[in-house]
């Protein structure tokens, strides 16, 4: 492996910063076609960073192409940059980050099932009904439909009758859908089967706290489904 040692990193969107060290790197030779990146872990010690702006640096460069990665293994260094893969990467890095996107989720959705428990009339609560039947047989199945999960969390949102919070649903809805390394962090961990199960169930219980007006139970679920989510995401 390449003894390389890399610079920590400021505040200011962190997984960036780490990208483009790595990327440099790749660029300038000291890392060739094949060569082993350092471990996970000593990347965060390097940079002086979590693990999860390491894992999206890390998404990001094998989204592009750059490295790849083998099971229990490491990660290797796949090919060089053209100009044109650069810009490509400019694209994905403008876009708002995956780190974001779980962040504003974790801080905002439990307000907004507060209030959905709260709020929610009879109406509301049949039509979460259907959604969240529709996950179970989707579940039962074996597959996980981003756009059911989706459809869920907004239809909280709707159920707050809070105009704002809909709107906010709806960017975050938006940033999901054009972050490219969202979907793809996304389909290697939380769609995998042992946290499929998990997740439905979440949602049944948030659904039926919601139903019972029970705003407290239902702040508790949301939080823990956030937090879990953000598990999920940097774990696997």
């Amino acid at each position: 492996m390449v003894n390389i040692r890399f610079n920590r990193v400021s505040s200011n969107k962190l997984y960036i910063q780490i990208y483009q060290q790595v990327l440099s790197e790749i660029q300038s030779g000291a890392f060739k076609v094949g060569d082993k990146l350092p471990a996970e872990r000593e990347l965060c010690e390097q940079f002086g960073v979590s693990r999860a702006p390491v894992r999206q640096a890390l998404s990001a460069l094998e989204l592009n192409g750059y490295i790849y990665s083998r099971q229990g293994e490491g990660v290797y260094v796949k090919s060089h940059p053209s100009a044109s893969e650069d810009q490509n990467s400019a694209i994905i890095l403008e876009a708002v980050s995956p780190e974001d996107i779980v962040e504003a989720r974790m801080n905002i959705e439990p307000l907004i099932v507060k209030f959905a428990a709260l709020r929610a009339t009879d109406d509301d609560i049949k039509a979460l009904q259907e959604t969240i039947n529709k996950m179970e047989e989707e579940t039962k199945s074996g597959v996980y439909v981003p756009e059911t999960d989706e459809k869920l969390h907004n239809q909280i949102a709707i159920a707050s009758h809070n105009d704002l919070f809909i709107k906010f649903m709806s960017a975050i809805s938006t940033a999901m859908k054009q972050q490219e390394m969202w979907h793809f962090i996304r389909d290697r961990t939380v769609t995998r089967p042992d946290y499929r199960d998990v997740n439905f169930k979440e949602h049944q219980l948030l659904i039926k706290a919601i139903a019972d007006h029970n705003e407290k139970e239902a702040i508790e679920l949301m939080t823990n489904h956030m937090e879990n989510l953000y598990e999920r995401y940097w774990k696997a």
